[in-house]
C-alpha cells in the first residue's frame, strides 16, 4: 500500500512540477478589456515578462518590460518564487526517482531509499508553497486595484494562469505530502527483504552423557534405586 501511496505521490508531484512550468510563461496572468466601439475594442493581457495588446481584428502587439529594476516589487518578488518554485520541484523530481522503492537507481536499502524520497517531498512542498505565495501574491494586487476606487490606471482581473498555478501548487503540496508520510516507515524491516533471507537452522548441540559418566551415576544410587 505504501508503494502505491509514494508512487501516487510522485506523479502527482511531476504533474504539479509540469503545471507550473507552463503557468511562468503563460500570457494571461491578468486580463483587461477596454471597451467601444467595433474599432477601438481590445483586450490587454500581462505576465510576468511582458504586455499585450489584441485589437477587435485579432492583431496582437507585444512589448517587454524594459528594466527590471523599474518594476513594481511585487512582479520582481513573483518571478524569483515561481523560478524557486521551478528548480526545487526539479530538484524534489530526481531525488524522488532515486527514493522510490519500484526503482533500482542507486541501489540503496529501503531504510535509505524511505530518507531520500522524504527529502524529496519536503521539496516538492517547498515548491508548491512558493508558486502559491506568488500566484496568491500576485492576484492580491489585482484585486486591491480592481476594488480601489482612486486608482487611476488600468483595472484587471484575474486571469487563468493564476488559476492553472494555483492548482499546480495544490498537486505539487499534495504529492510532497504523499512522499514525505513514506519517513514513517523507514525503521520498519521490508517484508519482501525478510521473505527473501535464507532459512537457517538451528545449530545448537545438546551434550550426550558418556559412558563413564552413567557408570558413575548407576554406582551411586545402586541396583535398588531403579526399582
Amino acid at each position: 500500500m505504501s508503494i502505491a501511496v509514494e508512487t501516487f505521490g510522485f506523479f502527482m508531484s511531476a504533474l504539479g512540477l509540469l503545471m507550473l512550468g507552463v503557468t511562468l510563461p503563460n500570457s494571461y496572468w491578468r486580463v483587461s478589456t477596454v471597451h467601444g466601439n467595433v474599432i477601438t475594442t481590445n483586450t490587454i493581457f500581462e505576465n510576468l515578462w511582458y504586455s499585450c495588446a489584441t485589437d477587435s481584428l485579432g492583431v496582437s502587439n507585444c512589448w517587454e518590460f524594459p528594466s527590471m529594476l523599474a518594476l513594481s516589487g511585487y512582479v520582481q518578488g513573483c518571478r524569483a518564487l515561481m523560478i524557486t518554485a521551478i528548480l526545487l520541484g526539479f530538484l524534489g523530481l530526481f531525488l524522488g526517482m532515486v527514493g522510490l522503492r519500484c526503482t533500482t537507481v542507486g541501489n540503496m536499502d529501503p531504510s535509505r531509499k524511505a530518507k531520500v524520497l522524504a527529502a524529496a517531498g519536503a521539496l516538492h512542498i517547498l515548491a508548491g508553497a512558493c508558486g502559491m505565495v506568488a500566484i496568491s501574491w500576485y492576484a492580491i494586487n489585482i484585486t486591491t486595484d480592481f476594488f480601489n476606487p482612486l486608482y487611476v490606471g488600468t483595472k484587471y482581473e484575474l486571469g487563468p494562469a493564476l488559476y492553472l498555478g494555483w492548482s499546480a501548487s495544490l498537486l505539487s503540496i499534495l504529492g510532497g505530502i504523499c512522499l514525505f508520510s513514506t519517513c514513517c516507515c523507514a525503521a520498519k524491516e521490508d517484508p519482501a527483504t525478510r521473505a527473501r533471507l535464507p532459512y537457517k537452522p538451528s545449530t545448537v548441540v545438546i551434550p550426550r552423557a558418556t559412558s563413564d559418566e552413567s557408570n558413575i551415576s548407576f554406582g551411586k544410587y545402586g541396583k535398588n534405586a531403579y526399582v
